[in-house]
């Protein structure tokens, strides 16, 4: 029978279930790590939410929500100002053609879009894909995968900064939203062949976080800062109402050291403090008990 790694070199296990009162009373000052009743997820039909929040939430820069079926429209991510749907476009399509900066100014002038030379881009270890998924407060996801929004793909280091400038940033988003960063050919799902023998990493973050450390993980994760070749998967950030989770994928969830490795790269390129607490779960025990992020092992 498969089971999760119980113990991970130089860690040190608090508690199975972080349900548990003895892993509350430890809690980094960077994360919010409470005590809860039921957990929250956007990944299965058990998991629900614990704070009420408005019946109609906004959706920023003239978006819209459905609130029959819990989908926002396609493009609740993008951020305004600019030609951002070009941009997004040029991202998902030929890498270099041009970038679009947006409406930053410099010295009270507006940025211009800068042609690039495709044969001059730094081309990046792997090519990697955004993906978006929101739906509305109470409302359930029968198909996640379908819910999912693919934003474009990306494989050099400007084409990254093509459409990551052109999103918003996750204080922008209303909960409850996922931002997903996988491995081209990766789907951000459980039962994809290259995570259903994987786990995750998870941090557990105080509101306004988010969008400070979500951009360094990103920005070490496509960097391949971690040096393991394929075994990072990608990265997932869903922001929820009292706190953010983010959460690292990697592709084998019984390879200890491989997974010791990760949660201390993770806290280096974030700047995390060394006692912060960090949770992991197996995808296959996820699978088991239909759950994202309870029941998961945590780790100081």
């Amino acid at each position: 029978m498969y089971a999760a790694p119980n113990r991970i070199p130089t860690a040190t296990k608090i508690t199975r279930d972080v349900n548990s009162s003895s892993a509350a009373k430890q809690p980094a000052k960077i994360v919010q790590y409470s005590k809860r009743d039921k957990p929250r997820s956007s990944f299965s039909a058990n998991d629900d939410e614990l704070t009420a929040a408005p019946a109609e939430p906004a959706v920023a820069d003239g978006s819209t929500a459905d609130s029959a079926t819990g989908s926002a429209s396609t493009t609740p991510y993008l951020a305004s100002g600019g030609d951002a749907t070009a941009a997004v476009q040029r991202g998902a399509g030929v890498w270099g053609t041009s970038r679009l900066v947006g409406e930053e100014t410099q010295n009270g002038q507006q940025y211009q879009p800068q042609p690039v030379d495709a044969a001059a881009e730094h081309p990046l270890t792997y090519a990697w894909t955004f993906w978006f998924m929101h739906r509305m407060p109470g409302h359930k996801i029968d198909d996640y995968e379908a819910a999912m929004i693919k934003i474009a793909s990306f494989a050099s280091v400007e084409s990254f900064w093509a459409v990551y400038s052109h999103l918003k940033r996750p204080d922008e988003v209303p909960t409850i939203t996922d931002y997903h960063m996988f491995r081209q050919g990766v789907r951000p799902v459980w039962e994809d062949p290259a995570n259903v023998s994987g786990g995750k990493w998870m941090i557990r973050l105080k509101k306004g976080l988010s969008s400070r450390l979500w951009e360094k993980l990103a920005m070490a994760v496509v960097g391949d800062v971690f040096g393991l070749g394929d075994e990072i998967c990608g990265i997932v950030l869903s922001i929820r109402n009292s706190e953010d989770i983010l959460s690292l994928w990697n592709k084998n969830a019984l390879d200890l050291r491989t997974n010791a490795h990760i949660r201390d790269m993770m806290k280096l390129s974030m700047n995390l403090p060394i006692e912060c607490i960090m949770e992991y779960k197996a995808h296959n025990d996820s699978l088991k008990d239909n759950f994202n992020f309870r029941n998961a092992d945590v780790y100081k």
